[in-house]
């Protein structure tokens, strides 16, 4: 990829067990797992998934947390969550992750309406959390 515009590239989200965190975004969000293997043979420090071209979530085992301090001055402020990350989907793909989320007994929020975003104001959003806490948010746009 040549086009070097400003875009987001990944999301590091803290988990306990990333092998199980990968098959719940795999299965219950429907993102594509990628180096699982690699992570559960020791040759990688964790296993990612691919949200779109552009975009992955690596999701990092709490333990590499304390080693995680790159920033000055910054000493124990790694392993500490976000307050959400937003997935932006197509309609389609907005009710069958509520879909698959609900299959799997996994607590979604009411439908939110005309919050604000990136792109406007989407017609609809929830939230959910992974098996982690994490808290992520979808919504699709007309």
């Amino acid at each position: 990829m040549t086009d070097n515009t400003r875009r987001l590239d990944h999301v590091v989200l803290w988990v306990r067990d990333p092998v199980a965190a990968t098959d719940f975004y795999e299965k219950a969000v429907g993102l594509e797992p990628l180096r699982v293997t690699e992570f559960a043979a020791g040759e990688v420090s964790f296993p990612s998934v691919r949200l779109n071209d552009e975009t992955i979530f690596d999701l990092a085992p709490l333990s590499m947390a304390e080693r995680m301090n790159m920033l000055p001055d910054a000493a124990g402020s790694a392993g500490h969550p976000v307050n959400h990350v937003c997935l932006a989907l197509s309609e389609h793909d907005f009710d069958a992750l509520r879909t698959r989320l609900e299959e799997r007994s996994v607590p979604v929020s009411d439908i939110s309406r005309d919050s604000f975003g990136a792109r406007g104001k989407p017609p609809r959003s929830f939230y959910f959390r992974d098996p982690d806490g994490n808290v992520l948010e979808a919504r699709h746009y007309a």
